[in-house]
């Protein structure tokens, strides 16, 4: 039975096209969640694996890498079987795979959308690092062949998983520091020459894409609401070759509803310690440092005199589990990530505008 896009949706609409949509298979509740690793680099094989394997809900089950002899390494360490080492080339096989339920993307950026769409083509749910992609464009193509084929899709923003992160919002959330008036923010580091990164078609961008989106992400949850305005510029200091394609440092500030303003920097150019500070009508909570994988650290000062402290001391991976175990859950209860696709777009949405306002500034 062949239908047009616009029968299709007629049919949807009427909820007569739900049974043409691609069925979850049921998954018992006691069974840990397969993940199929995608990219064998840094972040998954330092971070996101051994999260994993500390977890009684998930599990890895498949991996895939341009490299064989690193995959068969790794497989013989995760108990992964040699017949579960996928190539680029026959990624779309993953789709016979009944041990793979889901794939955690740890690509290029630029990479993230054709893997994830793929995914979801072949019945898998997704688990995106971020950014989510290099463009508004991809990243609405990803939304819609997830929920085209009633499959998950989370982008891994770690940090909204994270408790010192829940406590600083829970303390706004509850009015300790009063109304928020403005957020101060900055990420950075010295990037090395010919990292990955500095080429803008598989990066998409400099550091704001790539830790200057932590600080745009937690200005954006720590006030609850969307920027109404930003404003950005960008430069360029070390003439060494390393910025021919990406801006070296860029600030931006964000105006929100409520009047608050969010100044954010980060940079490649140098060592820039993670941090955020929220500065209330009654108080101000800092958290540095706010974007490592681990010690994490809460400090806030209230009107009046008091003070209070929270640093849970957890090691690194922990944060990965939280994240790996949230989009299990919610593959088993069949529930909604808390940072679903569209927590990615807006970030990549504010992100073309911050782009596009510093090329106005840059002249």
């Amino acid at each position: 039975m062949k239908l047009t896009r616009r029968e299709f949706s007629r049919l949807l609409a009427l909820g007569a096209g739900a049974e043409l949509l691609p069925k979850i298979p049921a998954l018992a509740d006691d069974r840990p969640i397969g993940y199929c690793i995608v990219g064998l680099g840094r972040i998954s094989m330092q971070h996101f694996m051994p999260a994993v394997r500390m977890s009684k809900k998930s599990r890895v089950t498949a991996l895939v890498s341009g490299h064989r002899d690193k995959a068969e390494h790794m497989a013989a360490e995760y108990g992964v079987p040699g017949d579960s080492i996928y190539s680029y080339e026959d990624y779309d096989d993953i789709a016979k795979n009944p041990n793979i339920d889901a794939v955690y993307i740890a690509l290029p950026n630029s990479m993230h959308a054709e893997y994830t769409i793929r995914a979801a083509k072949a019945g898998k749910h997704v688990l995106c690092e971020k950014p989510m992609a290099t463009s508004v464009e991809d990243s609405r193509s990803m939304i819609q062949a997830c929920q085209s084929a009633n499959r998950k899709l989370m982008i891994a923003y770690r940090c909204q998983y994270e408790p010192v992160h829940l406590r600083a919002v829970e303390m706004i959330r509850e009015g300790k520091i009063g109304s928020i008036e403005s957020i101060e923010s900055a990420f950075g580091f010295a990037i090395a020459p010919n990292e990955w990164r500095l080429d803008k078609k598989l990066s998409g961008g400099g550091p704001l894409v790539d830790v200057g989106i932590y600080c745009l992400n937690a200005s954006r949850y720590l006030i609850g609401e969307e920027p109404v305005e930003v404003k950005g510029i960008s430069s360029v200091v070390d003439h060494d070759g390393r910025f021919a394609q990406v801006e070296e440092t860029l600030s931006w500030t964000a105006r929100f509803p409520n009047g608050a303003l969010a100044n954010c920097n980060c940079t490649y150019g140098s060592a820039m310690r993670g941090y955020f500070r929220v500065r209330g009508s009654r108080g101000t909570i800092t958290v540095d440092p706010a974007f490592n994988y681990d010690k994490l650290h809460l400090s806030a000062e209230f009107d009046g005199g008091g003070t209070t402290e929270f640093a849970p001391d957890e090691p690194d991976p922990v944060q990965f589990l939280r994240e790996a175990d949230h989009m299990a859950d919610c593959i088993l209860q069949n529930s909604e990530p808390k940072t679903p696709g569209q927590e990615g777009l807006r970030d990549m949405e504010w992100i073309a505008q911050i782009y596009r306002s510093c090329e106005k500034s840059n002249g």
